[in-house]
């Protein structure tokens, strides 16, 4: 399980990584290309979803791996699942039905190494 919550906490951060940072640094139009959703949002609100999205992958390896603040792991993981609950919601309003189903796997994934890592295999603080 210990390998198993290791994979699943470095994918899902890939997933947001990349994502987050053609959020924070593409040019609008650009993202628009493949993004059409960023032209219904101010460009402030896309560069800070790109810059939590960013934190969050942080938050899903960085304190697990140094054991320090680990129990932030979990918390990065649920913030993840908020995240991609509120652009699930976005994308049912806008129409856009075949972005949901992307949403909602990264959603049941944060979830899982929210739930793992907060429940079933904790890691333990470094010791001082």
């Amino acid at each position: 399980m210990k390998y198993v919550l290791w994979l699943l906490q470095i994918l899902v951060a890939v997933a947001f990584l990349g994502a987050g940072f053609m959020k924070l640094t593409a040019p609008i139009d650009e993202l628009a290309q493949t993004m059409t959703w960023v032209t219904a949002l101010p460009v402030w609100l896309v560069r800070f979803i790109g810059l939590v999205e960013i934190a969050g992958a942080l938050g899903l390896v960085l304190p697990a791996l140094t054991r320090i603040q680990p129990q932030l792991t979990p918390l990065a993981g649920a913030a993840l699942v908020l995240v991609m609950l509120l652009a699930t919601v976005f994308h049912i309003v806008r129409g856009e039905f075949g972005l949901v189903l992307p949403n909602i796997v990264l959603m049941v994934l944060a979830g899982l190494v929210a739930y793992g890592r907060g429940k079933l295999l904790p890691i333990s603080p470094k010791p001082a």
